[in-house]
């Protein structure tokens, strides 16, 4: 039972990071942008809140940066896209690369240096209940805070008039522009929620998973949370239940040789990016079922005409 308990709470955390990243993704896609930078708006918000947590010796101020560093990448990628109209595959895939050489640049001094993790939330009475507290009442605020996202989400897509604007911005632009939508003030705000979002999950690597910043910290998970969005068709509860299973398949690697199970550690270490390319291909194999809820206008460019 208490291997059990173990499994199930490491992979909640071992979720948390993706749940932020692919939300975030979710709502900026829905808008029509395609963002492929996340990996590199992620390490940049881990070393950022890293960096402030240690000069500051407040985590909270760190995970503030880190939001705030997040946006200031996505900005980057909004400005050339939206208001210069660079392709945004090429862009995306720039911004991880600058990303990925700017975070090991300023993180160079604190390569190795500890930090207090996030503390985990203690709630008496009900932490220590045997099984139940472990599994609900154990966990840091970061973990907590993911569920009233989940619904706002949820809500701000499905229900909310704001997003159902979002939505018909993401299907079609032009029709959205003649009828008064600020199209590209709209995308702005989605690519810049996406920056926030992907800047918190880098900074949950760095602040709670393993607090410490070590030089590409973030090995793919970005990409995976890219993936998560086309698993879980851009509906932000299947995307968090994608983030669970592979949260579960990231930390059964850790734990399948513990288990008694004589696996390579090596093949041990490839099982989450197989999974992703595996679900990823089983998906794909059906054209309608990515279709149904692809915004229609995804990675197209649009400039308001006069």
């Amino acid at each position: 039972m208490n291997s059990m308990v173990a499994v199930i709470t490491s992979t909640v955390f071992a979720a948390t990071p993706l749940i932020y990243a692919a939300l975030g993704e979710t709502v900026t896609e829905k808008a029509g942008m395609l963002n492929l930078g996340v990996e590199g708006m992620m390490l940049v918000g881990a070393v950022t809140g890293f960096a402030v947590g240690i000069k500051t010796g407040s985590l909270t101020l760190g995970l503030i940066a880190a939001a705030i560093a997040g946006i200031a990448m996505s900005l980057i990628f909004a400005v050339l896209t939206l208001s210069l109209q660079t392709n945004q595959v090429a862009t995306g895939l720039a911004l991880t690369l600058f990303g990925i050489g700017f975070s090991a640049f300023v993180g160079h001094d604190y390569a190795g240096m500890p930090i207090p993790s996030l503390p985990d939330l203690h709630l008496p009475g009900l932490t220590d209940l045997p099984v139940i507290g472990p599994l609900l009442f154990n966990y840091d605020v970061m973990v907590y805070l993911c569920i009233p996202l989940i619904f706002a989400v949820q809500w701000f897509l499905t229900r909310s008039h704001a997003g159902l604007k979002m939505r018909a911005i993401g299907e079609s632009p032009s029709v959205a522009h003649s009828i008064g939508y600020p199209v590209l003030a709209v995308r702005y705000y989605a690519v810049m929620f996406g920056g926030a979002s992907a800047g918190l999950a880098g900074a949950y690597l760095s602040l709670a998973q393993t607090p410490m910043w070590v030089e590409g910290m973030t090995a793919g998970k970005g990409w995976i949370a890219l993936a998560l969005v086309v698993f879980g068709t851009w509906k932000p509860l299947r995307v968090v239940l994608g983030a669970l299973l592979f949260g579960g398949v990231t930390v059964m690697q850790l734990h399948a040789q513990g288990f008694g199970f004589s696996i390579p550690s090596e093949f041990l270490s490839m099982l989450p990016y197989v999974a992703t390319i595996v679900v990823l291909v089983l998906i794909c194999r059906n054209p309608k079922t990515i279709l149904l809820n692809q915004p229609a206008s995804l990675g197209r460019n649009f400039h308001p005409t006069a």
